[in-house]
């Protein structure tokens, strides 16, 4: 009687205590990485949209005497109502900003503390001076 022995094979307790240690670590030192590169991408929309808003804020004014657009009042304007930048096409859509997800718009009088300033997600999107005509993004501390 030939009687055969069959050796199960696997992984032992240990070896894969191991290997999860070991993608616990990798998954350590890579997330925040892509947690910066997200951060840094928002930053470069937000600077992007900033500098087109303000370019077209610029055109508008020149076209319309100095005078600058109300956008606290008014808004961005739609395309149905021929208003604002949206409505008479100087901006494609209305802008919404990265960090805080909406495009509200509050008054400023120094932009670039308000800009730094604690908005909450879901807050103020944009602050603007109509009197400089200089808008810049709420951004989450």
């Amino acid at each position: 009687m030939n009687v055969r022995r069959t050796v199960k094979r696997g992984f032992t307790l240990v070896e894969i205590l191991i290997v999860v240690v070991i993608l616990g670590i990798l998954a350590a030192i890579v997330v925040p990485q892509f947690t910066n590169a997200a951060n840094e991408a928002r930053g470069g929309n937000t600077a992007t949209q900033e500098s087109t808003i303000e370019n077209q804020l610029e055109l508008w004014a020149a076209r319309n005497n100095g005078i600058y657009p109300d956008l606290v009042t008014d808004g961005w304007g739609d395309r149905d109502s021929g208003e604002g930048l949206v409505g008479l096409n100087y901006l494609k859509a209305v802008p919404v900003n990265p960090f805080t997800g909406t495009s509200t718009v509050a008054a400023s009088e120094d932009p670039d503390d308000d800009a730094a300033g604690a908005a909450e997600e879901g807050g103020t999107g944009w602050f603007y001076d109509r009197a400089t005509g200089t808008i810049r993004a709420a951004r989450l501390p």
